[in-house]
């Protein structure tokens, strides 16, 4: 699967090495071409045109602040994909940045709820942690293999579900910051 991700920080990074071992083609957008924090990894670098335009699947991994400037300046080149808010907007009373993007894209919510350390290592001593995300109905099982290629295990909460996806971010902090039990923590659900 070709699968474009904006932004190469921490989540960024990690989200696309990740992806990349598990054999997914990784093109890497940034206004910066000279990252080199992404060396050894089986991704490319491109500006964030070229990157929007390698794929159909755009992984959105940027400050969330700036998800509105993005969305403005790239909102033909978005429409019609698949585009993944993986960006938090830390102490706004809406986190995700679904308003700023363009009404013609296929929005899905992940990637989110967890640190990055998480994608790096998903694994615990009991298991896999959970990875919950929202998305179009359509496109739920390639948000499935996207999410087990980083090696978790996805649970779908639905279409146009992402308060419920935001509202887990808001836990995550709470227990993983707040109460300080670390960065690599995660949930898992249980069933019978």
């Amino acid at each position: 699967m070709q699968i474009s991700i904006i932004g190469t920080g921490f989540i960024g990074s990690t989200l696309g090495r990740a992806l990349a071992a598990a054999g997914h083609e990784v093109t890497f957008g940034s206004r910066r071409l000279d990252v080199d924090h992404i060396e050894g990894s089986a991704g490319r670098m491109a500006s964030i045109g070229e990157a929007i335009d390698a794929s159909d699947i755009v992984i959105l991994a940027i400050p969330g602040q700036a998800v509105s400037e993005l969305g403005k300046e790239y909102s033909s080149a978005l429409a019609g994909k698949l585009v993944v808010d993986a960006t938090n907007r830390m102490g706004d009373a809406v986190v995700n940045g679904r308003a700023g993007l363009p009404t013609n894209i296929r929005y899905a919510r992940a990637f989110n709820t967890l640190g990055g350390e998480n994608f790096a290592n998903p694994g615990f001593r009991d298991g896999i942690a959970d990875l919950f995300f929202s998305a179009p109905a359509g496109d739920r099982a390639v948000l499935e293999e996207i999410i087990r290629g980083v090696g978790l295990g996805p649970v779908y909460a639905g279409e146009d579900r992402e308060e419920l996806i935001d509202a887990l971010f808001v836990l995550w902090i709470e227990l993983a910051m707040k109460q300080g039990r670390g960065r690599h923590l995660a949930l898992k659900l249980l069933q019978d």
